[in-house]
């Protein structure tokens, strides 16, 4: 099925969509894994208005909005510099979140999202782009192996009071 998908830079006006569609796009992929207190914690110190409005005025950081027909299916965080999670490399660029709603998925949205974060990594002269996704989280990890990322280290990722481990995977953009 073909569908016209625009993607866009995003900014501090598109906070309450950039909320809605990071916490529908979480439930929607961890909720069944996990404890639902650890969710709740999770999406209330990170997903707040405060906390999403912080990053969205992070110069290192930019947001991108998938969208069909205006409305938001999906969304994308890069972290640049300082802004990285683990501070790689200057010549780095971290995707920190890439999600799609669930009813739209399997319409290569998460692939144009992916192609968007390497464009700007390109753009940036990275040297590489790297993220974390967590260990049981198979689906993802199959997509990112498909697009060439190797796993490299690994990392926790705290989600409330659970200790997680993710695995954290790279694609060699220039050497």
């Amino acid at each position: 099925m073909d569908v016209n998908v625009n993607v866009r830079l995003i900014n501090i006006d598109d906070l309450k969509l950039l909320q809605q569609i990071a916490c529908e796009t979480f439930l929607e992929t961890f909720a069944s894994d996990n404890n639902k207190d650890d969710i709740n914690q999770y999406l209330t110190e990170k997903f707040s208005p405060e906390a999403l409005g912080y990053e969205l005025n992070n110069p290192e950081s930019e947001f991108y909005f998938a969208e069909i027909n205006n409305d938001v299916v999906g969304y994308l965080k890069l972290n640049f510099g300082h802004a990285q999670t683990e501070v790689q490399s200057d010549q780095s660029v971290e995707i920190e979140r890439i999600y799609v709603s669930g009813q739209h998925q399997g319409k290569k949205i998460g692939q144009l999202l992916f192609q968007t974060a390497i464009d700007v990594a390109k753009q940036e002269q990275a040297h590489y782009i790297w993220l974390g996704v967590w260990e049981n989280n198979a689906k993802a990890i199959g997509f990112y192996k498909k697009n060439g990322f190797v796993e490299f280290d690994k990392h926790f990722f705290i989600l409330g009071n659970d200790k997680q481990t993710d695995i954290m995977m790279k694609l060699q953009l220039q050497a």
